[in-house]
């Protein structure tokens, strides 16, 4: 029986850098524009309104494919 101790611990690392960061973005969520990017699409006719966040969409995915590529680069 192998010993998974050390990738049990890698993954315990990437789950609580996953949590401080989304800790973090809670935290300065306010000050980031995000959400009100250009690109982000919103507008309201009658009663109903819609919100279209394609430009918020862009931005995070290339973050989060940046971040991830750099993390799990071997």
């Amino acid at each position: 029986m192998p010993d998974d101790t050390g990738l049990l611990g890698r993954i315990l690392l990437v789950v609580g850098g996953l949590i401080a960061l989304a800790g973090l973005l809670l935290v300065a969520g306010r000050r980031l524009p995000l959400g009100r990017l250009p690109g982000d699409l919103s507008g309201s006719r009658g009663g109903v309104s819609f919100y279209i966040p394609l430009g918020t969409s862009l931005v995070l995915s290339l973050v989060l494919t940046v971040v991830l590529n750099l993390l799990l680069r071997r």
